[in-house]
């Protein structure tokens, strides 16, 4: 049994204790929102120190990010050097998926012995719009082998650029103009957003994502949708978080409301390296669909849709036979969506496997610090060696 501290995501963050004893029971501090606010750092350091007063006896770890500039890093590196604990840094989508895996694995199935069928390892599907990764790169479209504290990356959709680094995420044509450079399509970029964005910016962004500046990759969903929405003329740039997103599954319901669509297999690939790539669909749908007719925006938006959960899927179900699992946990803030959600489970359902959702908590970054808690227990109960000196550590990054 172990009881963990966890300061949770940089997004909609919230912290939690969890102890091992009474996993449906985590302590929960109030949701803080992003800590690029600092009022959210202070009152993220201030209710850390409350679950800690309320612990009941001495902790065994502090859990955090694996970022090392998010100010829950920092926070967790000084507390854990305070108590005189590890710091365990997680990877931020083993967490989505672990949060899942902690939820479930709480709770007692009459049909299935869940402490035994929780230590298997899972498939977990993590989409959502940023974390890093193991290799320094944005990602956010993974295929995972998640095995309590051992998370392997086995897919990943291809990557984008992300043109201007964080603007981007606020600026869908600047994701769409990374999708058309990714297509060899780059000249299209002035001529097709000019005319919205200005002329200057178009060949701006074009010179940028033509010589790699200030372009860092990823291969998160969620700029994947972004990207989609800014070429079907759906969003420009972004009042609210997952605006476009949101445009973009409202144009799809629309169609699916009195439509069926085949997907085409033809649509999407599959790299020797395990890259999910859905550009085929963009240049045979996408890039020519009329954005002036919204019949046609509709079945393109659905379209993309359901491509994308179909080469998920087939991934997903070749990596769970290639490793005999039967569960396949979902994670992140993309399964908010609910037309890629249901396509999702449908096939996977279909395909004989389990599949895990978050039930209370949010699949989102609100619902992370749970996931963080259970791989660090994790880590611990089987020796791993994921700790770090919290003390060294403080010292690297300060």
């Amino acid at each position: 049994m172990a009881r963990i501290l966890a300061c949770g995501a940089f997004l909609k963050n919230a912290a939690c204790l969890l102890d091992t004893a009474a996993p449906l029971k985590p302590l929960w501090s109030a949701q803080h929102g992003d800590l690029s606010d600092p009022a959210a750092c202070e009152a993220l350091e201030q209710s850390v120190r409350a679950l800690l007063a309320q612990a009941g006896g001495p902790i065994d770890a502090v859990a955090h990010d694996l970022h090392p500039d998010f100010f829950s890093t920092h926070l967790a590196l000084r507390l854990a050097q305070e108590l005189g604990v590890n710091a365990i840094a997680v990877q931020h989508h083993h967490a989505h998926i672990a949060a899942v895996l902690a939820e479930h694995g709480a709770r007692h199935d009459t049909e299935r012995d869940t402490e035994r069928d929780m230590a298997r390892p899972v498939i977990g599907i993590a989409l959502d719009g940023v974390g890093l990764g193991t290799d320094g790169v944005a990602w956010g479209g993974e295929v995972l082998l998640v095995d309590g504290a051992h998370c392997a990356r086995v897919g990943h959709l291809s990557p984008l650029a992300l043109p201007g680094r964080d603007v981007a995420a606020r600026e869908p044509w600047r994701m769409a103009a990374a999708a058309l450079h990714a297509c060899g399509l780059a000249e299209q970029i002035v001529p097709r957003f000019a005319p919205t964005v200005g002329e200057q910016a178009a060949r701006t962004i074009h010179t940028m994502l033509q010589r790699g500046l200030n372009c860092p990759q990823t291969t998160a969903a969620g700029r994947w949708f972004d990207a989609v929405a800014g070429l079907l003329g759906l969003s420009v740039r972004q009042e609210f978080e997952a605006q476009a997103a949101i445009a973009l599954e409202q144009a799809a319901a629309r169609h699916l409301q009195s439509h069926t669509l085949e997907v085409r297999a033809s649509d999407w690939a599959l790299t020797p390296d395990g890259q999910i790539d859905v550009r085929p669909l963009l240049r045979s749908t996408l890039l020519t669909a009329d954005c002036h007719s919204p019949a046609a925006v509709d079945e393109a938006a659905a379209r993309f849709h359901l491509t994308l959960a179909d080469a998920l899927c087939a991934h997903a179900i070749a990596q769970a036979h290639l490793h005999q699992v039967r569960d396949v946990a979902l994670g992140g803030g993309c399964f908010f969506n609910r037309i890629l959600t249901q396509s999702i489970v449908s096939q996977l359902e279909s395909a004989g496997l389990n599949v895990l959702q978050a039930k209370s908590l949010s699949c989102g970054d609100a619902g992370l610090a749970p996931g963080q808690a259970w791989v660090a227990a994790c880590s611990m109960a089987t020796g791993e060696s994921t700790t770090s000196n919290a003390a060294e550590a403080l010292v690297e990054y300060t």
